[in-house]
């Protein structure tokens, strides 16, 4: 496989990370700042680690994530997303608002989820022969870029949309979730 295919293939996948940092910079504008540069780590971490765990994995829990992925994620980014809103109206209602910050735990968890589709990437790139350990190392890569320069775009757009930026932020997990469901 060129190496135009797999760059080209980690654009794909990175998209619902970029989505998903998007909104933890709208949703979480009161954190630390320095938390956001782990978002391209972890999720360029993980975009690189489930394609090599597909590969090894083969068909042996392919079956089972191909059957529930759609609703795992729309679970977990579901209710992050909702908490999300929520939390944005109750911020919006106090007089003294209390922060939330984003984690490294709640950062692995939307790593965990928006890379399952490279689970099942792996197992094709099993099937096609691919060198594994290239097309991770490519992926994993590309992600941490794109990534990266979401954070800057994200902190721009968050600023311009005020408090409404913790809702869009909210939404675009709910969305992100429900896509993935229904595509599943």
């Amino acid at each position: 496989m060129q190496v135009t295919e797999l760059i080209l293939i980690g654009i794909g996948l990175a998209m619902d990370a970029f989505a998903v940092t998007l909104s933890n910079l709208f949703a979480f504008k009161g954190s630390n700042s320095k938390i956001f540069w782990l978002l391209p780590v972890f999720f360029g971490l993980f975009q690189a680690i489930m394609p090599i765990t597909g590969f090894f994995a083969g068909s042996i829990f392919v079956e089972f994530l191909t059957k529930y992925a759609g609703l795992v994620t729309l679970l977990v980014l579901g209710f992050i997303g909702i908490r999300t809103i929520i939390d944005a109206f109750k911020d919006d209602s106090d007089e003294n608002p209390k922060q939330k910050n984003l984690t490294v735990t709640l950062i692995i968890l939307q790593a965990v989820t928006t890379s399952i589709d490279a689970l099942m990437v792996g197992v094709s790139f099993c099937a096609e022969c691919v060198n594994i350990w290239y097309a991770a190392l490519v992926i994993g890569i590309v992600t941490f870029i794109i990534i990266a320069l979401a954070i800057p775009l994200g902190k721009k757009f968050g600023n311009l949309l005020g408090s409404k930026a913790q809702i869009l932020g909210g939404a675009i997990l709910c969305a992100i979730g429900i896509k993935s469901f229904l595509s599943k």
